[in-house]
């Protein structure tokens, strides 16, 4: 049997993670560069008289400066890459899946905290708007328990495949 009749199709959750991975890596570099208009704004009319000088511009800035940083810390959590460090280079595959899946919980933990303290930013902002732009605050809120909830969706994966490798059946 060749290693291409061998490998298994990914299942519905592993195609639904990385449709969703995929859909979030377009979101951030849309955000990125939807983030470039206010910024412009606010440096253009800064620094010449050609345009007037938008107060709203640094809030819409900050809005999508921080929903950025949690679709790109949604995605470093998908690719591994954003908490993992490599400490000892050359262990065997079970310990290593075991190193990795210690920092995975460190990681879940941090997911929860981010999702049950998120869910209590975001009611807090609920009725609020922001000062200048008179946007919904909780717009920007809710950003901690979406990223709290991706992550663990992200971690359940992992976590499966380290615990296959570390019980032999991967």
């Amino acid at each position: 049997m060749t290693d291409v009749a061998a490998t298994k199709p990914p299942g519905v959750w592993r195609r639904f993670t990385q449709l969703y991975a995929d859909v979030l890596s377009w979101l951030v570099a849309i955000t990125v560069g939807l983030l470039v208009i206010p910024v412009s704004l606010q440096i253009f009319s800064r620094y010449t008289d050609l345009i007037p000088s938008y107060i709203w511009t640094e809030e819409m800035a900050r809005f999508m400066f921080i929903w950025t940083i949690m679709i790109g810390a949604m995605i470093g959590v998908r690719e591994s890459t954003h908490f993992e460090v490599d400490v000892w280079p050359q262990v065997p595959p079970r310990t290593e899946a075991l190193a990795r899946l210690l920092g995975r919980l460190g990681i879940l933990a941090t997911a929860c905290v981010f999702v049950f303290a998120g869910i209590e930013f975001t009611r807090f902002a609920w009725k609020r708007t922001s000062e200048l732009a008179d946007l919904p605050l909780w717009y920007i809120h809710v950003a901690w328990p979406v990223t709290g909830v991706t992550w663990i969706v992200f971690l359940g994966e992992q976590v499966v495949a380290d615990l296959k490798i570390i019980s032999g059946r991967a």
